[in-house]
């Protein structure tokens, strides 16, 4: 009768470690999937940081030349949209 209680106990025990072994391997897993992602979001801003500082350094050299001109006929023309007037505008529709 002793032995077979020693036995149940024995049995839950290793039920217990098996179950928390798989809570373990799944929170592991979980941890990784959101490291793969971390990491592609790293990249990702490594990139538009790379960008950024590119922008930064075509804006230095503008300001360099001394041609502040320039810098305000670009951003007129990219941010606002302006043309000159004599100037055709042709926009790509095809989406490629």
């Amino acid at each position: 009768m002793k032995k077979q209680n020693g036995q149940r106990k024995s049995i839950l025990l290793r039920l217990m470690i098996l179950g928390i072994c798989v809570y373990m391997i799944a929170t592991l897993a979980g941890l990784w999937q959101e490291l793969g992602a971390s990491r592609q979001k790293l990249r990702e801003l490594e990139q538009e940081a790379q960008a950024t500082a590119n922008d930064i350094e075509e804006l230095k050299s503008i300001l360099a030349d001394g041609s502040e001109a320039k810098v305000i006929e670009k951003a007129a023309r990219e941010r606002l949209g302006y043309v000159y007037p004599d100037e055709q505008v042709f926009i790509d529709i095809s989406g490629s």
